[in-house]
């Protein structure tokens, strides 16, 4: 049974539980499966360690999804894993907001989506060999995200939507996050990276009964830094990453995702100096989604480290809230 057919299972019976209309249900698992484009954005500031189950699922075009997620990381979690710091103890609450718009381009369905991140971050390290301390609050760089599927999800109106199966689906993406974020020239630790990040994606997506697989393959490029520790210039080379899932679609629209992400790569330069700092890092985690009532969604998620050769070791929990509106459902 695949997504579809797991989605007619659940306008089957949702309406009677919930007594609600059909096309509301409709509404509902269009709702949970946008759900799944965006992790707790405060949090997972590191784009190239996200784990995100779904990514490239179809829904309907025309519909609006507003995101708004709380998160707690611990360990050595910082905007850039590959600082130097030694025995990170860092904790972090975000809190991010977040709009998703469904759109139709050249036949083909798209998402495009803006993340506003909002963070405090205190805790203790140690910087050539001596013990830092760090408290501080403020906004994460913003970021930008448009992703198309390429094969196997056509852009449907809602009413459309219906009748679709998903088999598999092929989808290309492109992140951006914009150096809007707080930032301390002569601080290695803070909530924004004072420089550009561009990360390209490809996702493919297969439909096995009621279980889902998941591959995806990223590059995150970064820009100069050129505020680092008093002016001088920071370089970081390219971080690769490849991500795998498998879902499981369960009654009602409850569906849950395990997921682990491989990235390496992202060795940085100072002032023409290359460090040894050579990311090879893994992390698995854990997504559970479920509609709460005809116009809202939740999501759990937890994710930790399973080995790490530089920064990037944490531990992290979050809960998203979603409301959806438009597309006339």
């Amino acid at each position: 049974m695949d997504d579809t057919i797991a989605a007619r299972t659940c306008l089957t019976h949702l309406p009677t539980i919930m007594h609600i209309s059909r096309s509301e249900t409709c509404a509902i698992l269009a709702r949970v499966w946008v759900l799944s484009l965006l992790l707790v954005s405060g949090v997972s500031t590191a784009r190239a360690q996200q784990i995100e189950p779904r990514a490239y699922s179809n829904a309907p075009v025309g519909i609006n999804f507003a995101l708004a997620s709380y998160g707690f990381a611990d360990g050595s979690v910082v905007v850039d894993p590959s600082v130097p710091l030694e025995n990170a103890n860092l904790q972090i609450h975000a809190t991010g907001l977040a709009y998703v718009r469904t759109l139709g381009l050249w036949g083909l369905s798209t998402k495009a989506n803006v993340i506003v991140p909002f963070a405090w971050l205190s805790g203790t390290a140690e910087f050539a060999g001596e013990p830092v301390q760090r408290e501080v609050s403020g906004f994460g760089d913003l970021g930008l995200r448009v992703s198309v599927n390429l094969f196997g999800a056509p852009a449907f109106s809602p009413r459309e939507f219906v009748s679709y199966r998903q088999r598999t689906i092929v989808g290309a993406s492109l992140y951006a996050a914009v150096p809007t974020g707080q930032y301390d020239p002569d601080r290695l630790v803070n909530i924004g990276a004072n420089r550009w990040l561009v990360r390209p994606e490809l996702g493919v997506s297969r439909a096995l009964g009621l279980w889902t697989l998941e591959l995806a393959v990223a590059a995150s490029l970064f820009g100069e830094n050129d505020e680092f520790m008093g002016g001088q210039t920071r370089e970081q080379d390219a971080l690769y990453s490849v991500q795998g899932g498998v879902i499981y679609n369960f009654p009602h629209g409850v569906w849950a995702a395990l997921n682990g992400t491989y990235y390496t790569g992202g060795r940085t330069t100072v002032d023409g100096v290359e460090g040894d700092d050579l990311q090879e890092n893994s992390r698995a985690g854990l997504t559970v989604t479920f509609p709460a009532s005809r116009r809202h969604s939740v999501k759990l998620f937890a994710s930790t480290g399973v080995s790490t050769r530089t920064g990037g070791n944490y531990d992290m929990v979050s809960i998203a809230w979603q409301y959806r509106w438009g597309g006339g459902l």
